[in-house]
């Protein structure tokens, strides 16, 4: 029997949180303490520690080529270097993104509903066995947080209407993340041609 990877989902807890990445990010290649509580808890220790505990996890699958893209880099590029790094920490959303969201955009259909999402997590769960123990308002919340990362990592347009945005990346950001793994090009929903292209 195959053994399948854990989910974690830890990501209810966080969203994308983009600035703050940016903010552990610069601490960490400055070596530099970061005020947790006060940057990422709102004032409160535990929150603040959680926040950086899911932060570091995201950051630690960064190339320092990759690290270095998301200090200087623009707006859409430290959105999707943020996204792809959450689709290396939490495979739930990767493989929600690339099995549902990609797929669904090499046949031009731009629409994900909820049936599309009841579909994957039905079929997740019967591969899973620890999403067996999971609540039922702890699956609305991860139904919820992943609609909300992806609309916040340009995705999606918005919780509601979730039109999928096919993505234009950087040919920098393509090239530094083809260098650890082309495949996690597909999480910006890069077609099989241009990541083999990308590649030569």
């Amino acid at each position: 029997m195959v053994r399948t990877e854990k989910y974690d989902f830890s990501f209810t807890a966080s969203s994308l949180r983009l600035n703050q990445m940016i903010l552990v990010a610069k601490s960490i290649a400055e070596n530099k303490e970061i005020d947790f509580v006060n940057d990422l808890g709102g004032g409160k220790s535990s929150t603040g520690k959680r926040m950086l505990s899911e932060l570091k996890k995201r950051i630690a699958y960064m190339t320092p080529t990759e690290l270095e893209l998301l200090l200087v880099g623009d707006l859409v590029t430290q959105k999707q270097l943020g996204f792809v790094m959450v689709c290396k920490s939490y495979g739930f959303i990767r493989d929600f993104v690339i099995e549902v969201l990609r797929e669904k955009l090499l046949v031009f259909d731009y629409q994900i509903t909820d049936g599309d999402y009841i579909t994957f997590f039905r079929r997740k769960y019967d591969l899973h066995e620890e999403m067996e123990s999971l609540t039922e308002l702890t699956k609305k919340k991860i139904k919820q947080v992943t609609f909300k990362i992806l609309e916040q990592g340009g995705l999606i347009d918005n919780i509601k209407s979730r039109i999928i945005q096919p993505q234009i990346v950087d040919v920098e950001l393509m090239k530094s993340i083809a260098q650890d793994n082309s495949y996690w090009l597909k999480t910006l929903l890069v077609s099989d041609f241009d990541i083999e292209r990308i590649k030569r």
